[in-house]
């Protein structure tokens, strides 16, 4: 079980915030953030010392011949709820990624599969605005590339709202999809990908980009067509040389592309800063982003048979349609739970 020093160390921390928020000094944002980050683990560990102390006093009850039998009972009900309760105060006790409640760039390209693979891409779009209605979060789409016929070459989003990154982490990685598409005249089922990136949002204070890094270019923003076309040069392309990394935003104002753009890139070099200070994270990164090739997939789509199947839980449900349509909380908790499990493994509990 957890050292009792370490209990007593998250106590004496959780009384300092409380004081300190009480008498408004300092960070009061900062101080705030660590406090309800805190207050779970103070439930789980009062929780566990009442039950401790509950089965203490049952105990002690066993020494009075005219109580034996009422402690006995008691004893077997506590003793029976123990396990849960360590096991809730463990998971609480888990090392917490510092990025999960920030905000999240979504990043969706087509891999394998041609224009389907690119309606595909819209699809999964979708999918993931639709959840985060359901969640009441914020999606604003940075910068778009449709094709022809409605599918996405390539789109960025930006997902504001609570703890979007310790949901939507996981979904980082190939998604094929076996169905029969809309351009397909003879009722064939074809097999395409896209590749999903969830990218924490980074902060001015967590990256420092020198300015005779970049490299800014501006372009002709282009439009719907018609009377919308774009006949100034308002997008914005900006070049990280170090990295190689460019980024690129399209919408009226200049000045507002310049700010998406160089928001994108502070994401994009604090996701690689992430990835070489936690190479297990970056091993597995590259390995479910990959290149988009079919055989690289972390989650399989089949509208068929109506079923999708997550390949690094084993998890098959038959409600594709409903997965569509951004109830994908099921999917979420499961991937939680599994690397929650792993961490415990980790860790000897």
């Amino acid at each position: 079980m957890v050292p009792n020093d370490r209990l007593i160390q998250i106590r004496q921390r959780f009384e300092f915030l409380e004081a300190k928020l009480a008498a408004g000094g300092g960070d009061l944002a900062a101080l705030g953030r660590e406090y309800s980050d805190l207050r779970p683990v103070i439930d789980r560990i009062d929780a566990w010392e009442a039950l401790q102390a509950a089965i203490a006093e049952a105990e002690s009850m066993l020494r009075d011949p005219e109580m034996k039998a009422l402690a006995e009972d008691e004893l077997y009900t506590l003793r029976g709820t123990l396990p849960e309760a360590e096991a809730a105060l463990q998971l609480a006790l888990l090392p917490k990624d510092a990025a999960d409640a920030r905000p999240a760039m979504l990043e969706i390209r087509p891999g394998t599969g041609g224009e389907e693979a690119a309606l595909f891409a819209g699809d999964l779009l979708r999918m993931y605005q639709r959840y985060a209605e359901s969640r009441g979060w914020k999606v604003e789409i940075i910068e778009e590339q449709a094709t022809e016929l409605g599918g996405i070459r390539e789109v960025v989003a930006h997902i504001t709202g609570q703890n979007v990154f310790a949901r939507l982490k996981y979904e980082s990685g190939v998604h094929r999809v076996q169905r029969v598409p809309t351009t397909e005249s003879g009722g064939r089922i074809h097999t395409s990908a896209a590749t999903v990136a969830v990218l924490p949002e980074a902060e001015e204070v967590d990256v420092k980009i020198d300015a005779n890094d970049i490299r800014i270019d501006t372009m002709r923003a282009s439009g719907a067509g018609g009377q919308h076309v774009n006949t100034t040069d308002s997008a914005v392309r900006i070049t990280h040389v170090p990295s190689g990394i460019v980024v690129t935003s399209s919408e009226k104002s200049q000045h507002r592309n310049r700010d998406i753009a160089m928001q994108v890139l502070r994401t994009r070099l604090f996701d690689l800063e992430r990835q070489k200070v936690d190479s297990a994270r970056s091993a597995s990164r590259r390995a479910q982003v990959g290149s988009g090739d079919r055989s690289e997939r972390i989650r399989t789509y089949n509208f068929p048979q109506g079923r999708l199947s997550d390949h690094r839980i084993n998890l098959t449900l038959y409600k594709l349609d409903q997965v569509m349509q951004g109830d994908l909380d099921e999917i979420i908790d499961a991937l939680t739970a599994d690397a929650q499990a792993a961490m415990l493994a980790e860790m000897g509990a």
